[in-house]
């Protein structure tokens, strides 16, 4: 069974070993992000705080809950989906891009039979620094809600559209929004609301179930509802109730969700804030200002979140493994879909924003150029600046035999490829743009011209050469499993590849 919920989920996680409940009282200052810095760089359990130094409410924080194994980061989705434990990268994406397939409407429910509807404050009653917004990084320009699912309006969906975007909290009841311009929901309030002079209502919803986060991390086609992909995923609906101040609709079972709106013509300062890449990005900067006008929530809500950029360089925290759990099946799906033969589209581990592995056949000469300018021209991965292209029978989900292949298939003086500068879609997050590149202040919009690149590490040996040793290593792999080696560990067994069907 799929988890119904972010406290289902928890539970899970707890029954499998990977929660460490913290009793003693620890500060949101810094002290809870420090704490799950250190279990996201040592690979350990979730920690679960319990008691928060200097609060009055009976709010809980939970330190990065999104994060997977270092060796398997897709164990956690896989299990909260109702999987198998022992899935194997390629198994998962299989699974889950089998439920993409099949979206499932969601399901309403009264006000009463929400969870979130537990408390209800509105008007004089809003107080949004009563609960534990944490200080994340030393430098931050201030306390961030940074892992949580954005509920705008949408004209061609009846459930409305979902997305990300970092809050950070002003007082007890404003808060900016990073709304980079490109993005869909952004793009609804700076050329359809803000040119009208209306708020956008909006709902931040904080501690949803687990395919609610997965779907608000993908690119969901415009005119599709990620509620309904959320409901194929889970294999079930996804209850959903309607807000308390907007015709919008929430996940029923939520720990927290803010209602309000972002104010037109008007903006906050946002930033600095230590950023997936490992450094801390700024300078300051206005974005536009999300006025609360009502607060719901569970008793004793838990509040999730994500410590970005936690060691240079490494990126294993909730954010990047929803990227690999998430956002790469999904990437997958399109990429095949938009009629490309692609078998896996990875992101990388250790950057899983900017650098994805791609396997894929090469049908025809020219076929992997084309691949890479579609990627690099669509909006949804403006993130990614650089792509690997491996052969299909190699697994992207393996670091090693990644290097190896770019090690020996790809040339360096014919195999690296650099795309051109005005046309590419960017983000003004990366370190190495200039403040000058980084463009508007006013819509997050980038101006810089860097250029994006790919490798490609693909063979061009015969494909029956390639069919060939395909069929050794199966045979190899079967006498290992006679040997008594675990066959879970072979992706190419019949065994595997029939359960993953």
């Amino acid at each position: 069974m799929a988890a119904n919920s972010f406290r289902d989920y928890l539970d899970l996680l707890a029954a499998d070993g990977w929660i460490r409940t913290f009793e003693e009282s620890v500060s949101w200052d810094l002290e809870a992000s420090a704490v799950t810095m250190l279990a996201n760089v040592r690979d350990g359990p979730i920690p679960f705080f319990q008691s928060i130094a200097g609060l009055e409410t009976e709010t809980k924080l939970v330190g990065d809950p999104y994060r997977g194994p270092r060796s398997r980061p897709w164990d956690h989705f896989a299990r909260a989906l109702g999987f198998s434990a022992g899935l194997s990268g390629r198994t998962y994406y299989d699974r889950v891009i089998d439920r993409l397939h099949t979206p499932t409407e969601p399901r309403l429910v009264d006000r009463q039979d929400a969870p979130c509807k537990t408390t209800i404050r509105t008007g004089g009653d809003v107080d949004l620094l009563s609960f534990p917004w944490p200080y994340i990084h030393e430098g931050d320009g201030g306390r961030y809600s940074n892992l949580h699912t954005i509920v705008a309006p949408d004209p061609d969906t009846e459930w409305g559209r979902w997305s990300s975007h970092r809050m950070m909290l002003h007082d007890d009841s404003q808060a900016s929004l990073l709304l980079l311009a490109g993005e869909q929901v952004p793009n609804r309030y700076y050329y359809d609301y803000e040119p009208r002079d209306e708020p956008m209502p909006i709902a931040v919803v904080i501690g949803a179930e687990p395919t609610v986060e997965c779907t608000a991390d993908m690119w969901i086609p415009s005119g599709r509802s990620e509620a309904a992909f959320a409901g194929g995923l889970k294999n079930g609906p996804v209850t959903l109730v309607e807000c308390e101040t907007s015709d919008l609709y929430v996940p029923a079972t939520a720990e927290l969700v803010l209602e309000g709106h972002v104010r037109p013509a008007d903006r906050l300062d946002e930033g600095p804030f230590g950023d997936y890449f490992g450094y801390m990005n700024g300078p300051r900067r206005s974005m536009p200002v999300f006025e609360v006008d009502a607060i719901t929530h569970r008793r004793e809500p838990r509040l999730p979140f994500c410590v970005e950029g936690t060691g240079v360089g490494y990126g294993q925290n909730s954010s990047s493994t929803l990227r690999v759990a998430a956002a790469g099946p999904d990437a997958t799906v399109g990429l095949r879909a938009a009629g490309f033969d692609v078998e896996m589209a990875v992101p990388w581990q250790f950057t899983s924003r900017t650098v994805w592995v791609i396997s894929t056949d090469c049908p025809y000469p020219g076929y992997l150029h084309e691949l890479a300018n579609f990627i690099f021209t669509t909006w949804g991965m403006l993130h990614i600046d650089f792509f690997v292209f491996v052969d299909a029978d190699v697994d992207p989900h393996n670091p090693r035999a990644v290097l190896s292949t770019i090690a020996l298939d790809a040339d360096p003086d014919a195999d690296f490829h650099q795309f051109g500068v005005e046309r590419m879609p960017k983000v003004p997050l990366n370190i190495y743009q200039t403040p000058d590149e980084k463009g508007s202040a006013d819509v997050g919009t980038s101006k810089a011209k860097t250029a994006k690149a790919y490798i490609d590490a693909t063979t061009d040996g015969d494909p029956k050469e390639s069919t060939s040793a395909a069929e050794t290593r199966k045979q190899a792999q079967e006498r290992l499993v006679e040997a008594g080696l675990d066959a879970g560990r072979f992706d190419r067994l019949d065994e595997r590849e029939g359960e993953s069907r």
